[in-house]
């Protein structure tokens, strides 16, 4: 594995385990030339996904993208990223599972945007605001109605 920070190609394992719903192994590694540390996990991939855009262009699925997006949502919530990381791979393995190699990036949000209405409500109109892609405020009231939120503050 290469170091990310010195880019020398031998790094060590100091310590491997596995992740705490036991979907992939967490390395933590050393690099000899700079001592640098790092922490890498290795997961099993059954297929490989592809996400077919609204334009119709077609993109590899990015497991990181996905963590990332969600990880914005969540920013300052109370959900731990243990939780964050389980959520990521069970859209993942649900994603795997259909037995589709190409997967619309439509199904992709409104997977994700179910599990956030379900965890965090504040994520999920976070999300639905770059999902939806909002405008100005009446897009958030709107969406907001259609939740059943009150907007008479």
């Amino acid at each position: 594995m290469r170091c990310p920070f010195c880019g020398h190609d031998d790094t060590q394992v100091k310590d491997s385990r596995p992740t705490e719903d036991n979907s992939a192994i967490r390395r933590r590694r050393s690099c000899p030339a700079c001592g640098s540390r790092f922490t890498t996990f290795e997961r099993v991939q059954i297929r490989d996904l592809v996400v077919v855009k609204k334009d119709g262009g077609r993109v590899p699925f990015d497991r990181d993208k996905l963590l990332r997006s969600v990880t914005i949502a969540l920013r300052k919530r109370p959900v731990e990223e243990e939780q964050i990381e389980r959520i990521v791979n069970g859209i993942h393995r649900r994603l795997e599972s259909m037995g589709e190699n190409e997967v619309p990036s439509k199904y992709i949000g409104e997977l994700v945007m179910d599990v956030l209405m379900d965890l965090d409500k504040v994520a999920y109109v976070r999300y639905a605001s770059v999902y939806r892609n909002f405008r100005e405020a009446k897009d958030f009231e709107d969406f907001l109605g259609n939740m059943g939120v009150r907007r008479d503050i």
